[in-house]
């Protein structure tokens, strides 16, 4: 019975405090860790304000024109209401990190939403006149219920820790590992107070002196540091729905995963777009195509992937299915020349015939060389359908309302065109 018991209290803290931990941090459900936005990053500070660090920090920000986020104690925004206007008046965001820096999984939930969150809110409203929206729990840790009590707040997590709480590491150290962990998108976690536990009390000042070598290497990257509801504003993904978020998340996992299995090739590295892969034809009508190429079952043909990532950032930007037809086939026409040399100098496209595709966005595809024909109508041409309408939907922000409009022009088509003819337009 003893037994039994014990087994269930482990149960029970084990769904309360790893089970959020695990989906919070490591998997990213229901918090904002890492962002899309090309170019641009996010800097927080945790655990101030601090009078010694944080106005040499302000300082160094304004130095290098860098935006930031403030994770800040109410209790210290008590103390130092001074530093928490001219983090609003300089344009930085604020957001809470508890009253007092005590772990989650010791609290009850309405007490760190009354006690910590609201309450320090209430301090920094009443010395901004902006009331804070955004929370990062201290050391990141958070209980089950807390998912769902602090619901009227943002989750902030990060993507970047170079552990800048302890001196030992060192301004060089943490200089390289900024400067190899920062990436597009990326969150980074840094501290303008060492007096909390587990941290070293003069810390920030090692950070301060990488930081400041760091704000130049990136600039020079072309990366500008952004508020995180900045990046969260620019990484559009996150304005769709829950059920659209994670439907593209599972997409994307079975993109990469098509990418292993049939080791398809990128036309260009820096350019994504399309990827190919040798196959054997396998439709039972040949295609024939106006420069005398025929391509009958058992051929080989290069079959042309449109990267679904790059395609779904496409779409984001695009307000209408015609302007992401017009986008793709602009981006396409770049690229042809590419793909027509890579069909005629790599020996794996050496006995190809031609290139090859099924779209469902063929518009405009015959001014570029290529002939359009109807999928021949059976199993293969319904399941494909399905699956093309399926990928518009997660590709285009409003992709449900196109399908809607104009269901009788969403219908795949094979696109074709001879290795000749496409060397002869491109490349010769």
């Amino acid at each position: 019975m003893k037994e039994r018991l014990v087994m269930w209290i482990a149960l029970i803290v084990v769904i309360y405090t790893i089970v959020p931990w695990v989906a919070t941090r490591l998997l990213g459900i229901g918090v904002f860790r890492k962002g899309k936005a090309d170019n641009r990053i996010a800097l927080t500070f945790d655990d101030g304000p601090d009078p010694l660090y944080t106005p040499q920090l302000l300082d160094l920000l304004k130095k290098h024109e860098a935006k930031a986020t403030f994770f800040v104690l109410g209790s210290k925004a008590e103390l130092y209401p001074d530093l928490i206007a001219r983090m609003h008046r300089e344009g930085h965001q604020i957001g809470i990190h508890n009253y007092e820096h005590h772990s989650n999984w010791f609290l009850a939930p309405w007490s760190v939403r009354r006690r910590h969150v609201d309450r320090s809110a209430e301090v920094v409203a009443t010395i901004t006149g902006d009331r804070p929206t955004f929370y990062r729990p201290p050391w990141g840790i958070l209980s089950l219920l807390d998912l769902f009590w602090l619901r009227p707040y943002k989750i902030v997590m990060w993507s970047v820790m170079p552990k800048d709480w302890r001196s030992r590491v060192g301004s060089a150290r943490l200089k390289a590992r900024l400067l190899a962990g920062i990436r597009d998108g990326s969150i980074v976690l840094l501290h303008d107070s060492g007096d909390t536990f587990g941290a070293d009390r003069d810390a920030p000042a090692h950070m301060l002196k990488a930081l400041d070598e760091v704000l130049t290497g990136i600039r020079e990257r072309g990366i500008k540091p952004v508020r995180v509801d900045e990046l969260l504003e620019a990484s559009e993904i996150y304005k769709l729905g829950i059920f659209k978020r994670t439907l593209v998340a599972l997409w994307m996992a079975w993109e990469w995963c098509f990418v292993k299995l049939f080791r398809l090739k990128p036309v260009d590295s820096g350019n994504p777009l399309f990827k190919l892969r040798v196959r054997e034809y396998q439709g039972k009508q040949p295609i024939l195509l106006p420069d005398g190429e025929r391509i009958s079952k058992g051929d080989l043909v290069a079959e042309l992937h449109l990267d679904n990532y790059t395609l779904f950032k496409i779409g984001l930007a695009s307000r209408s299915t015609v302007q992401l037809a017009t986008q793709l086939i602009r981006r396409t026409r770049n690229l042809l020349p590419e793909i027509g040399r890579l069909l005629t100098t790599d020996p794996s496209f050496e006995n190809v015939k031609g290139l090859y595709g099924i779209t469902m966005i063929h518009r405009g595809s015959k001014q570029l060389g290529f002939t359009v024909i109807d999928l021949p109508e059976g199993l293969f041409a319904r399941v494909t359908r399905t699956y093309l309408r399926l990928l518009l939907y997660i590709v285009h922000p409003n992709g449900k309302e196109r399908l809607k409009e104009k269901s009788d022009l969403l219908e795949p088509k094979i696109v074709a065109i001879s290795k000749n003819e496409l060397t002869h337009r491109y490349i010769a």
